[in-house]
């Protein structure tokens, strides 16, 4: 492919070869080098011209995404999105957009990480350091182990007859493992017939719409809330109707609709916990209305004090609740690996939906190794060795954002997740001056803007995962300097 990066110059400097490529990439949309809209080659083609992992080039990607100098299009490839500093464009020839269907427009795919604050480049003279949610930290992942298996796999499948060639519920091994991972770590106690195996939670959502959704029907989603739902909804034809969230989570209403999607165990963005009344006023409005919950239970495995309430779907008795887990807080970020969990009434609509989509189930390479890595311990194993390195990460950036920031932020309380959230207490325009400042400092945080908030609110997810405690101290002291140099 002709693509060229100036990545062997840069892994002189870096002792990673991710630090390598990002700042390699960086650089050259910075500079105009990689000019506006020029598409990059897909994460297998650039892995390959350097000899990289699909997995590190896929972080690359993300990181620059959620900075906002990508964009990855559906079935189009990533694109520059980022005018640098280079050559401006001779006066008179203004760029045109291209118009898309309105079809393709509501299809287009969001991916639960939103516009970065301060995508403006890196700060003179300093590294920037990123809150920017959706990086989870790779590593202490058990990549040999992990390996190890997969070859495993690759042996087994080409010696043996693939019957499960034509099973769209996924791997029957890896849904009784996520069974009885339910069972022990949720108190879900579903069998495996029940469980089908998506290609990430977004898959599940847009197939729960078109199985459950008819043109003009409304559907209720919360606000501010992950907006991949909304667009589901929008794609085939039905209304969003936003419902408000406070700090403990979804507010029930009598709302006169067949279908609710809810974030009960953490609320997104906002981190709330749905209390114990409130799920049995929505569980009693499903019954009420004949409607289905759909429950995304989308980070409830990290958990950093307490005990967490029941899902739903633990106090649902009539086979109202659809319950969706993923694996991709947990496990390597390009592996798209999630679940659902289906009441009987709908089993056999929602497979047959997936069928037509996937006649021949995807990634059963994949399935097959993490159904082993979960049977062998390894899953819980690593889960619990990143939850003693979450929790020391959780603990530090909550007590000195609330020590150093709460005249700015409301902050949220929560007990979990991999990001802390924060009311702006001020205006929009004050926000947006913080915002500025912290930029030119070389910091930045995710925008909840992009989660649907209302046009007088102004809020912000802190993400840590991917950050070293050295990092995260760095970071607030620079939030700190720019209320400083505010007043």
């Amino acid at each position: 492919m002709d693509f060229h990066l100036p990545y062997h110059s840069y892994r002189i400097q870096y002792a990673s070869k991710y630090a390598a490529l990002y700042h390699a990439l960086h650089d050259e949309i910075l500079e105009s080098r990689l000019a506006l809209h020029t598409k990059l080659p897909s994460s297998r083609e650039l892995a390959a011209l350097y000899g990289l992992s699909r997995g590190t080039v896929n972080q690359v990607y993300d990181m620059l995404i959620a900075e906002g100098y990508l964009k990855a299009d559906v079935g189009r490839g990533t694109y520059v999105v980022y005018a640098g500093g280079g050559p401006r464009k001779k006066e008179g020839h203004e760029e045109k957009s291209i118009r898309l269907s309105d079809w393709a427009r509501r299809v287009q795919e969001d991916d639960r990480v939103p516009k970065t604050e301060g995508n403006q480049g890196q700060a003179s003279g300093q590294p920037v350091i990123s809150f920017a949610v959706g990086h989870p930290h790779m590593d202490e992942f058990p990549r040999e182990l992990w390996n190890r298996g997969m070859y495993e796999q690759v042996r087994r499948m080409t010696e043996s007859p693939q019957e499960e060639a034509h099973v769209a519920e996924g791997h029957y091994a890896l849904r009784e493992a996520i069974a009885q991972h339910l069972r022990r770590m949720r108190g879900i106690d579903a069998p495996p017939e029940r469980i089908v195996i998506v290609n990430g939670s977004m898959q599940a959502i847009a197939l729960l719409t078109q199985v459950l959704v008819n043109e003009g029907d409304p559907v209720i989603v919360e606000r501010p809330g992950y907006q991949g739902a909304a667009r589901a909804v929008r794609a085939v034809g039905g209304l969003p109707i936003h419902a408000a969230v406070d700090g403990q989570g979804l507010v029930p209403q009598p709302w006169k609709a067949r279908l609710l999607f809810v974030t009960p165990s953490r609320q997104f963005p906002t981190g709330a916990v749905l209390g114990l009344e409130r799920r049995q006023q929505l569980l009693r409005w499903a019954a009420e209305q004949g409607a289905v919950i759909v429950e995304d239970d989308y980070d409830s495995e990290f958990r950093h004090r307490g005990r967490p309430i029941e899902p739903l779907k633990v106090l649902d008795q009539e086979g109202r609740v659809v319950y969706i887990g993923t694996f991709s807080k947990t496990m390597l970020l390009d592996l798209r690996i999630g679940y659902v969990v289906l009441p009987e009434a709908l089993l056999g609509a929602f497979v047959a939906a997936k069928r037509l989509y996937e006649p021949h189930p995807s990634g059963l390479l994949e399935q097959r190794s993490l159904a082993a890595f979960m049977a062998s311990g390894g899953y819980e194993r690593h889960l619990r060795r990143m939850r003693r390195i979450y929790a020391g990460k959780f603990h530090l950036l909550q007590s000195l954002l609330q020590e150093h920031l709460s005249t700015l932020f409301d902050w949220v309380d929560c007990d979990a997740g991999l990001h802390l959230f924060g009311w702006w207490r001020g205006d929009a325009a004050s926000y947006s001056r913080y915002a500025a400042e912290c930029r030119s400092l070389g910091v930045r945080w995710s925008d909840a803007g992009s989660y649907g908030l209302l046009p007088e609110q102004a809020g912000a997810c802190f993400g840590y995962a991917h950050l070293t405690e050295e990092e995260i101290r760095a970071g607030v002291d620079r939030l700190q300097l720019a209320s400083l140099q505010m007043r």
